[in-house]
């Protein structure tokens, strides 16, 4: 399945989104398989749910901003996914009632992110995957923290510096994008 929408095709509004680079990275690390059932945390404007949706059976996505949760609900009726269930909550209360995971996305914890992986652990399955999009050096090192002393995990992190070029009259000039840790995690 082909990923990577490019990003001004997503209806936006003044919520965060994902980029498609760190989108396609992001993916790329889940390793989502037709079967999967994923959970999307912090899921904005449903960039992330809307890619991981074109190869899962499943995704729910999670978001506590009521302006970001009809982004979703656009950006899924504008992609033709229907296998998107959009819980307006904040996590981890919202995600009592989800069982068997196979992917966790975390693109946004609330600075709930270890209660967050708490709750998870009890509904990942074996060989299940976590992925935590940081753009903060505290959310990375609650990560790390958390997976270095959970034992039933093996994780890794990058960090991933995008730039665009940006055309200035005759010239061409870099344009950084906000850098971003990419944690991923799976449980064994």
């Amino acid at each position: 399945m082909m990923i990577g929408i490019n990003d001004d095709e997503f209806i936006r509004g003044d919520v965060p989104m994902t980029k498609q680079e760190i989108r396609i990275l992001t993916i790329a690390k889940a390793k989502i398989k037709p079967g999967d059932t994923v959970i999307d945390i912090g899921a904005g404007t449903g960039s992330l749910s809307i890619e991981a949706a074109k190869i899962a059976r499943q995704v729910f996505a999670i978001e506590k901003n009521p302006d970001a949760v009809d982004l979703i609900e656009q950006n899924a009726e504008k992609f033709s996914v229907n296998n998107i269930i959009i819980i307006n909550a904040e996590a981890p209360k919202s995600l009592s009632a989800i069982k068997n995971v196979d992917v966790v996305l975390i693109g946004g914890s609330g600075g709930f992110l270890k209660n967050i992986l708490e709750t998870i652990d009890k509904r990942l399955k074996a060989g299940g995957r976590i992925v935590i999009n940081a753009i903060t050096i505290q959310t990375l090192n609650d990560a790390v923290d958390y997976f270095k002393n959970h034992s039933n995990y093996k994780y890794d992190a990058i960090q991933v510096q995008i730039n665009r070029l940006q055309q200035i009259g005759h010239y061409d000039m870099s344009k950084a994008l906000n850098p971003i840790f990419i944690i991923s995690a799976e449980k064994l």
